[in-house]
């Protein structure tokens, strides 16, 4: 296919023939159907806030924005059928990151107690959170507004307690930087080192961490306080020394030891993935209603496993699936429940 050709379908100047459609639609693998839709709503690069970006290729920061684009598409064909929380987050730009921590655990009523489950707790603020259809452990995380409504996506192929890191890392992007992802402001490494330090905050924060000092730094002694946080061992020993509760000697002693056990890379007594409440509620009322993984699927114009990727993998295990795959799409009236969310 000759490149003058593609550049003339994506201008719009003319239209591919049904042959070259097909051909284009398996090579980017869609339904044929998925390109004769409505246009999709698009991420522009200067408006997410990626948690990584010294390791990602320009080929990967497209995919994953991508995959961030079929989601606006599943989550407005929810909230066309379902009432989602309204988005409410603060403006804590002029805060420093440690203070931005504490000023919305203070407004969202969470004192300085771990947080149980992260991505509920995100939610139950307006917080659109899915996972990453993306298979490159090089994109850690990004956050993104789309039409008012702040936008979480986690790369599941990283460890549970990296994913919980990286949900709290692009909130921290959310509260403080939302005005340079909406106005096309230059994403820096230092807005990066910030958000970092406002998720070791938010998520450890300063006086229950400062009470809970071990007498004598030890591996084991950590691994039982991490458990209570959710969060790394590497994580919550860089905390600790942040707040001079070891000595230079003792936290150096410690990252070796976390790096010679191998630590770095799998985590000990490793916790339980976080996943979506709001996507287990609504797919459970979607079976409840009869309306397979397929259904969605279709009336999306995409494939099963694109909703799945998106979705944690719930579909799988909420939504039944058709053996049929290519009947019309069915109507079907669908009441709009509520989700209230427990955090």
């Amino acid at each position: 296919m000759q490149v003058r050709s593609i550049q003339g379908y994506e201008s719009g100047e003319y239209a591919p023939e049904a042959d070259k459609l097909e051909k284009i639609a398996e090579l980017l693998r869609f339904p044929v159907s998925f390109f004769e839709g409505d246009d999709i709503p698009l991420i522009a690069e200067h408006t997410a806030s990626f948690r990584s970006m010294s390791k990602m290729s320009a080929g990967l920061r497209d995919k994953a924005l991508g995959s961030g684009e079929l989601a606006f598409l599943l989550n407005d064909w929810i909230e066309a059928r379902f009432k989602l929380p309204i988005a409410d987050l603060p403006d804590l730009r002029d805060l420093s990151p440690e203070d931005a921590a504490a000023t919305l655990r203070r407004i969202w009523g969470l004192g300085e107690a771990p947080i149980e489950n992260l991505i509920h707790l995100l939610e139950a603020r307006g917080i659109r959170v899915y996972s990453l259809a993306i298979d490159a452990r090089e994109v850690d995380a990004f956050s993104v507004w789309n039409d008012n409504r702040p936008f979480v996506f986690l790369n599941t192929m990283k460890s549970a307690e990296h994913s919980r890191f990286d949900a709290a890392h692009e909130l921290g992007h959310l509260v403080r930087d939302r005005y340079s992802m909406l106005h096309g402001g230059e994403h820096t490494p230092e807005m990066e080192r910030e958000a970092n330090a406002f998720a070791s905050a938010f998520l450890m924060p300063r006086g229950n961490i400062i009470a809970s000092k071990p007498r004598v730094p030890t591996i084991p002694g950590l691994i039982e306080l991490k458990r209570v946080w959710g969060v790394s061992l590497a994580a919550l020993a860089y905390r600790m020394n942040q707040l001079s509760l070891f000595t230079e000697w003792g936290y150096r002693s410690l990252c070796i030891q976390i790096a010679k056990q191998g630590y770095r890379t799998k985590e000990p007594q490793p916790m339980h993935r976080e996943v979506s409440q709001v996507l287990v509620k609504v797919f459970e009322a979607l079976k409840a209603e009869g309306f397979t993984r397929a259904d969605v699927a279709r009336e999306l114009c995409l494939y099963q496993d694109d909703i799945d990727n998106l979705t944690f993998g719930l579909v799988l295990s909420s939504v039944p699936s058709a053996t049929a795959t290519t009947a019309e799409p069915k109507a079907r009236s669908i009441s709009r429940p509520s989700l209230q969310l427990v955090k």
